[in-house]
């Protein structure tokens, strides 16, 4: 049995629920544009781009990603997931920083990475990096250690912390923490 202050509370929950649904959602993503900035640690390029603007992803600007983020050691550029830059736009405002990500690996060409797996622990055979939903950052004057933790809460791909190496792998993947 519901009381008279009960019903009118319940009311007004409803009632509110019922105008959420049918407002904008407060979580929109209110930015006009998103932009990232990268410093490859191999070859040295630098990137900043604005990716994406005003409800669009910026297909130029998304070739010049593509081009810095390519397979470094055959020089392969492959299509980056628009996704991953969604994330890395994420994680960075989370972390509140401005700073460029220092790229260790993005794009690599099957050949790569068979030959990381044949060299080194911890390469997946059939890896993300192989379909261009991958990227192995840390974040200039940020603790990677943290870097990892934020990218973890956001639940939105893989993510790998690399203490000895000092970097962070996130991807597009399934939510899964190594």
């Amino acid at each position: 049995m519901i009381n008279r202050r009960g019903f009118i509370r319940r009311m007004a929950s409803l009632c509110a629920t019922a105008a959420a649904a049918r407002a904008p959602s407060a979580l929109a993503d209110p930015v006009s544009s998103k932009s990232l900035s990268f410093v490859h640690t191999h070859t040295g390029e630098k990137l900043t781009a604005v990716y994406w603007k005003d409800g669009d992803y910026q297909q130029e600007v998304l070739q010049q990603v593509n081009h810095l983020l390519r397979d470094f050691r055959t020089n392969e550029v492959h299509v980056i997931d628009p996704a991953l830059l969604d994330l890395l736009f994420e994680l960075r405002t989370r972390v509140d920083s401005e700073r460029a990500f220092h790229v260790i690996s993005a794009y690599r060409s099957p050949q790569t990475n068979e030959m990381l797996r044949r060299s080194s622990n911890g390469v997946a055979e059939h890896s993300m990096h192989m379909q261009g939903k991958a990227i192995d950052v840390r974040l200039e004057s940020f603790a990677t250690v943290r870097l990892a933790e934020v990218a973890r809460s956001l639940r939105r791909g893989g993510v790998g912390y690399y203490a000895a190496s000092d970097f962070v792998h996130v991807d597009t993947g399934r939510v899964r923490y190594w």
